[in-house]
């Protein structure tokens, strides 16, 4: 890999931050502002679900770009779960983890949810499962961030 693609990926890297940060912060306000005068309505549902999906949408695309990067093989049939679990992997000479263990466990029901999301369009939100993924949220966006953040400077330092 050349400096130039190490840069590149980098600059992609905090493109996915910052985008990221902007649908927590969408989350947040949506939860503040625009559950409270919906109620815990279906539709107020549909919204913080699509909001989720997003986010989570975001950062595996962070999570593709290092694996495309670095060459990894992916399973096909469970590719989305093979990614995440390969990000927290430390590649002796290769690369460090994207993923910290710590945050894989959150990580990992936001990634159920939006899978189950993009596949069951008929269900019916559970308020208790989406205060769950809130606040699984709510723990793994800081630390993804600072995963992130990890991984850039780890790729200026190649």
């Amino acid at each position: 890999m050349s400096r130039i693609e190490d840069a590149e990926l980098s600059a992609l890297l905090a493109r996915q931050i910052g985008h990221a940060d902007r649908i927590f912060m969408n989350i947040q306000e949506a939860v503040s502002r625009d559950v409270p005068l919906l109620g815990r309505t279906g539709n107020a549902a549909v919204l913080v679900a699509g909001l989720l999906e997003n986010y989570y949408s975001c950062l595996e695309t962070a999570f593709q770009k290092i694996s495309q990067h670095f060459e990894n093989h992916l399973e096909s049939a469970r590719w989305h779960a093979d990614l995440l679990d390969k990000m927290t992997l430390k590649i002796e000479g290769v690369r460090i983890p994207a993923v910290s263990e710590g945050n894989f466990p959150a990580l990992q029901e936001l990634q159920k949810f939006r899978h189950f999301r993009r596949y069951y369009f008929e269900a019916e939100y559970d308020w208790d499962r989406l205060d769950y993924l809130l606040k699984k949220l709510r723990d793994a966006h800081p630390r993804a961030m600072e995963d992130l953040e990890r991984f850039r400077d780890f790729l200026a330092e190649l």
